[in-house]
């Protein structure tokens, strides 16, 4: 379903303090998302524009600035929309706001189909913000930035794994933790777990991120797709726990599985991040590229082998 095919009014939104979440289609299915408004007594942000931003163009706020979690297609179908205002990215993200080409670089689909049908649907189906007259200007943030909105302030903490740039925000006006409000951007809580599939994804960061967020102190939480909204700090740290377990749960059955010889292509067939059956070039290439890692490490601890092409346990992985 199209922006323009949706009707507005069915789209949610909730206040919280200073913010305004902009729930998307079906609590933020991909393709659509969650995105919000921050307003401060000087300045407003929109962060994170999606589909469903799109959905609302009648009736958008003006704002100051867009700030972006990461660049990937979804969280910037509605940047724009804003083009008269500064766009900011994470300074290892940013290359995917400044050209198409800079945004298949993060994923790194090879040349092909794949890659052009990829392209020509970023371009057309999630409004990609061409550089030019009509786009803001492209400016870039670092871990420990913040952005102060009068009385409202929006922290950076960088996140990566699911991609260099990944940024989680920590809204602020107040000084009590109900007053605090955390954005996860793609860190999403999922039964589906963690997504380090792509060119610029990486699992070791992606753990660090999460153990990261343990320690952050908020009432408020907001995934951009599927969970949505969370409140509560210990109803967040119970979902973030099991999202994170799906890490280990996929690479103890890999290693069930390599108890016996497997070369890569078997492995990637078989599925350990997707559902076995499921088909595709992207799922095979987001199969290779996470179980490679897991792979790679369980080598570097002496766990696996690599003979003639194929993987294999070799001693036990410590618990």
């Amino acid at each position: 379903m199209r922006p323009e095919e949706l009707d507005p009014g069915t789209l949610e939104n909730r206040r919280v303090g200073p913010i305004t979440v902009l729930f998307g289609y079906e609590n933020g299915k991909y393709p659509y998302g969650n995105s919000f408004l921050v307003e401060g007594e000087e300045q407003s942000v929109m962060i994170d524009p999606c589909l469903g931003v799109v959905a609302r163009r009648d009736a958008l706020p003006k704002v100051d600035m867009v700030i972006h979690s990461h660049t990937h297609e979804d969280h910037i179908a509605g940047t724009h929309l804003f083009s008269d205002v500064p766009w900011y990215a994470h300074s290892e993200d940013a290359l995917g706001l400044k050209s198409i080409d800079g945004l298949m670089d993060i994923y790194g689909l090879p040349p092909g189909e794949t890659y052009d049908a990829f392209l020509a649907e970023i371009d057309s189906a999630f409004y990609y913000p061409h550089e030019g007259s009509s786009a803001g200007a492209v400016r870039t943030f670092e871990e420990g930035h913040s952005f102060d909105l009068g009385g409202v302030t929006i922290d950076v903490l960088h996140t990566p794994g699911h991609t260099r740039g990944h940024s989680c925000f920590l809204v602020s006006w107040g000084d009590s933790r109900e007053e605090r409000f955390v954005y996860l951007g793609d860190i999403e809580l999922t039964g589906f777990g963690p997504y380090y599939g792509d060119a610029w994804s990486n699992l070791k960061d992606f753990e660090s991120s999460m153990r990261r967020l343990k320690e952050v102190d908020a009432h408020w939480w907001l995934t951009f797709h599927h969970k949505g909204l969370i409140e509560g700090r210990e109803t967040f740290l119970a979902m973030l726990e099991k999202f994170s377990a799906m890490i280990d749960d996929r690479e103890s059955r890999l290693l069930d599985y390599i108890v016996a010889p497997r070369t890569l292509d078997e492995i990637v067939e078989h599925r350990f991040v997707y559902r076995p059956g499921q088909t595709g070039f992207l799922i095979d290439m987001t199969e290779r590229r996470s179980m490679l890692q897991h792979l790679e490490r369980l080598m570097a601890s002496g766990v696996v082998a690599l003979t003639n092409d194929h993987y294999q346990v070799v001693r036990a992985r410590r618990t």
